[in-house]
């Protein structure tokens, strides 16, 4: 089952991305910056009462004619487009403009629902300025404050009730789903056909709960597996920034149906702003991932004709995987295959890192080897926050796919950031967790908590 879309749209400054950043719980720096101008390309994973939904922030859409304004406004169509709910924001203070009525006629045409949002009602005082906003057609407003929060938690609510019950894979689904995602051109729709075409290939083809996401049931050395196609993308329009915007909301879409991602990357070109997008995403869903590096054939020759060491093809792997990993770091625990999805080479090396990447995300470690290793990590580096000493009782896991540890503390507010990738590497060290991502969260230690038990 797809996790739903929720699209914020409205005119410019109206607070959507104040907003976005309250309901996601943190603030997230845009992703895209220009010169001259700044554009919001947000999207993030949220959860509400055990529903989980993927939250879009969109550019401001004004009916300006510049060729900026004609591709954000395209944009927002796209979002609006592939959202299953959708938030229109309003200024309360500034009250219902044209531009708002505007917008409020395109979203009630898509037949989907809306909640409307009155934004700015910091006070008390402003409650009143809610009323205005009825006569735009779109039901009872809602007067929120993003900056403070007040009202936020009625949002969620009235969200609640248009959001579907979606469901992680869990390691009882006897096929693993496979999302290949990547942006146009990089050999997507070539390394399907290669996959499927062999004679081991297609057990059933069939359109997914998702508009251009086809589920194709496969099976590869006694495994099954469903992978999900979002090839067929670039005709969608005709603007090459709201092309790569749908793009993103498309691999969105596959990623929050699989359980492993497979990142195709053009090895001729490198990653590449949206490579690194759809990856970081990839990191952020908790997906196990597997970085699929295409062209091999055509790397090789063109090092071949270079000369030199990086002619060696062990070497010429390692470099360039050495690159891919400082480039993106924070998926530094996704393998790197090399593939040609013309010749057809390398498949089976990636088919078994999808199927170690899988088995990662599963992965369930033992309360007592989890003390023992977090143990012997202390003593070989004491861990301080200004002067005084990080003490971690007892450390324990709480969930898979993907794995996530808590680790009851001393004073849980002075974990470093530097703290939590040193125990991120050496858990990793310790326990593999090739492929997938892993969460650290730490909780003030309580009386049952001692560093006797933990000993013990």
């Amino acid at each position: 089952m797809s996790i739903p879309l929720v699209a914020i749209v409205g005119r410019p400054n109206v607070g959507k991305s104040t907003l976005f950043n309250r309901l996601t719980g943190r603030r997230q720096a845009v992703v895209e910056k220009q010169p001259g101008v700044t554009r919001d390309r947000n999207y993030a994973p949220c959860l509400w009462r055990g529903r989980r939904f993927t939250i879009i922030d969109t550019g401001g859409f004004t009916l300006e004619h510049s060729t900026l304004q004609k591709e954000v406004r395209m944009q927002v169509e796209l979002a609006v487009a592939e959202a299953d709910v959708i938030i229109l924001v309003i200024d309360g203070q500034e009250g219902v403009t044209p531009d708002d009525a505007d917008i409020a006629e395109r979203v009630r045409a898509t037949g989907k629902p809306v909640l409307l949002a009155v934004n700015k009602v910091d006070t008390p005082d402003h409650v009143s300025l809610i009323a205005d906003a009825f006569r735009l057609g779109l039901g009872e407003p809602i007067g929120v404050s993003a900056i403070h929060g007040t009202g936020v938690h009625e949002l969620l609510e009235a969200l609640y009730e248009h959001l579907t019950d979606t469901e992680e894979p869990t390691p009882d689904d006897e096929a693993i789903s496979v999302a290949i995602v990547g942006r146009p051109n990089v050999g997507k729709s070539s390394l399907l056909n290669a996959l499927v075409g062999a004679p081991r290939s297609i057990v059933l083809d069939e359109p997914g709960t998702t508009r251009d996401v086809i589920d194709i049931r496969w099976r590869w050395r006694d495994r099954d597996f469903i992978l999900l196609d979002t090839a067929g993308l670039r005709r969608r329009s005709r603007v090459g920034e709201a092309l790569e915007y749908y793009v993103v909301l498309r691999s969105m879409r596959a990623l929050s149906r699989a359980e492993v991602a497979v990142l195709m990357l053009d090895g001729l070109d490198g990653p590449t702003h949206q490579d690194k997008e759809i990856g970081r995403y990839a990191e952020e869903a908790g997906r196990a991932l597997v970085i699929a590096v295409n062209k091999w054939d055509l790397m090789r020759a063109q090092a071949e004709q270079e000369g030199g060491p990086r002619a060696d093809e062990q070497v010429l792997r390692k470099d360039y995987g050495i690159a891919l990993h400082k480039e993106m770091e924070y998926i530094g625990y996704a393998p790197v295959e090399f593939i040609s999805a013309t010749k057809r080479t390398g498949l089976d090396s990636l088919m078994e890192a999808v199927v170690e990447a899988a088995g990662q995300h599963a992965t369930r470690v033992p309360t007592g080897a989890l003390n023992r290793t977090v143990q012997a990590i202390l003593g070989e580096r004491q861990l301080s926050y200004r002067g005084e000493q990080l003490r971690i009782y007892y450390a324990t896991q709480v969930a898979t796919h993907p794995p996530a540890f808590v680790f009851f503390v001393n004073h849980p507010r002075k974990v470093h950031f530097s703290h939590r990738r040193f125990l991120e590497n050496r858990l990793r060290d310790a326990f593999g967790f090739i492929g997938t991502p892993i969460r650290l969260s730490f909780r003030e230690a309580t009386g049952d908590r001692s560093p006797r038990k933990a000993r013990a």
